[in-house]
């Protein structure tokens, strides 16, 4: 529930003499109270995410964030560092629920892929279980429903127009290339036929929506367990995480990823960190995000099934990436091992929602 680390996976091991020599190159100052880069690393990981590796790194009294992608080959275009800490660097300035990042390395031979190291951030984050100040709390729950809604609104708000956030996406025609680029991924990555995918496929191509008049920032992959909660009150984010997706276009993939994460994402026996919590008395019901979001944003939401479609398509790609990887031996996470029946489930999810058109 915290956000508090584990001893590192041993084949997750990374060389951490090089990251700290590379680090008192680079780090000359401290960026952090308590940074003392003349001390040996303590490292710690992140266990809860799926994808991208995330570790803290303890020197002194100062803590580093390291993100770098997943061990093996990965999926072109996917797990980009550069990436993610540009889009940051860009956002932090002005929208402060991203994290700060402190440096990129572009380097592979330093860790063996490109990463990037931020501040770490404090807080609570919510998966399969919750924590003692929502537990049988209905009331606590739902303002932390509200807040998770009245923030996704207002990153939809920051100007993308000008400045360093303009240059980083390409608005235009945005969804029909999320269509096309998640419809190649599947077809790259998958290990069985499944009869839905192909059929959604075709289903999203042929109904993608015109462009919004006025694009925003796109977060990507907008869900509960990528907030970091306040611990002295859960109904205040402390951060906004994983911004690897992050793009400009059409709001609305947002909501659409935001709904799709709300309802479950695996069948009931299979219960780990995409579990979601959102069922239990005092969350906001499906109808009241979509009415809240569209209170908040003035935005017209009446196409929200096809964004919703569109997003439990794409979580299944996105676990199927994962799953493609357990297959080949490139992972042995044990927590992938059931990973394709869970594309299987989110298939049927989907394709039932697209024939209530």
């Amino acid at each position: 529930m915290h956000s508090n680390t584990r001893e590192v996976r041993p084949t997750e091991q990374l060389d951490w003499t090089a990251l700290a020599s590379y680090l008192r190159l680079q780090l000359p100052y401290r960026v952090t109270p308590g940074l003392d880069l003349s001390r040996d690393p303590e490292v710690t990981q992140f266990p809860g995410g799926h994808s991208n590796l995330t570790y803290l790194a303890r020197f002194g009294g100062g803590e580093l964030v390291v993100r770098r992608p997943p061990l093996g080959p990965v999926a072109p275009t996917a797990h980009d560092m550069a990436r993610e800490y540009r889009w940051l660097a860009a956002l932090h300035p002005i929208f402060p629920l991203a994290p700060r990042p402190y440096l990129l390395c572009e380097d592979p031979h330093v860790i063996g892929a490109v990463f990037y190291v931020m501040e770490r951030r404090r807080g609570i984050v919510i998966r399969q279980e919750e924590p003692l100040g929502l537990a049988n709390r209905p009331d606590e729950r739902r303002r932390v429903s509200e807040a998770l809604v009245d923030t996704l609104a207002d990153l939809h708000t920051v100007d993308a127009s000008t400045g360093p956030l303009a240059a980083l996406g390409r608005p235009a025609g945005f969804v029909a290339r999320q269509v096309r680029g998640w419809t190649e991924r599947w077809q790259r990555s998958k290990t069985a036929e499944v009869a839905e995918m192909e059929a959604l496929a075709g289903w999203l191509a042929g109904r993608v929506p015109p462009d919004p008049v006025e694009p925003t920032v796109v977060h990507g992959d907008f869900k509960l367990d990528n907030l970091l909660l306040d611990p002295l009150d859960l109904g205040r984010l402390v951060a906004v995480l994983d911004w690897e997706m992050c793009a400009l276009g059409d709001p609305l993939v947002d909501l659409g990823i935001l709904l799709a994460y709300w309802a479950p994402t695996a069948p009931p026996e299979q219960r780990d960190a995409l579990t979601t919590v959102a069922g239990r008395p005092g969350y906001l019901a499906r109808q009241e995000i979509i009415d809240r979001y569209a209170a908040r944003s003035g935005r017209d939401v009446s196409a929200i099934g096809f964004y919703e479609t569109f997003a439990l398509f794409k979580i299944a790609v996105v676990i199927q990436q994962i799953y493609f990887r357990y297959v080949r031996g490139q992972t042995d996470d044990p927590r992938f091992a059931t990973f394709g029946e869970r594309v299987g489930y989110l298939a049927r999810h989907a394709a039932a929602l697209a024939s209530q058109g």
